[in-house]
């Protein structure tokens, strides 16, 4: 069973920065593709970013390209998101999520295990 622990939230100013840890439980996080979702209040569970098992394959929301980064440190059996310019819009909880294929993917369901999830508060 893996296990995907979600941190570094936390209450930020609009323009300012967060750095997402999702630390997995599992000596193989290598064979597991990875992404990123959050959920707004009222709102639906929405994509954000996700990356292939080395990390030379990325992909974005349109709401996250330019200010977002993903990336893996496989070694650590970790994966981060690090999120610049938040806004407002970006509040949510954010949940990491892991696959058991080497490639990522865009929708939720698509995802076998999941992180708990970390609130993000962006104050205008």
């Amino acid at each position: 069973q893996v296990q995907l622990v979600a941190s570094g939230g936390g209450l930020v100013q609009a323009g300012g920065s967060l750095r997402l840890t999702c630390a997995a439980t599992v000596r193989t996080f290598s064979m597991y593709g990875m992404g990123w979702f959050r959920q707004a209040p009222g709102k639906e569970r929405e994509f954000v970013a996700a990356i292939n098992w080395s990390g030379g394959a990325t992909h974005y929301a349109d709401s996250a390209k330019d200010r977002f980064t993903i990336s893996r440190d496989n070694a650590k059996n970790t994966g981060y998101l690090q999120m610049n310019s938040l806004k407002p819009e970006d509040t949510a909880v954010y949940y990491c999520a892991a696959r058991r294929r080497l490639d990522y993917s865009l929708v939720w369901e698509e995802y076998d295990y999941w992180g708990q999830g970390t609130q993000v508060t962006v104050s205008s």
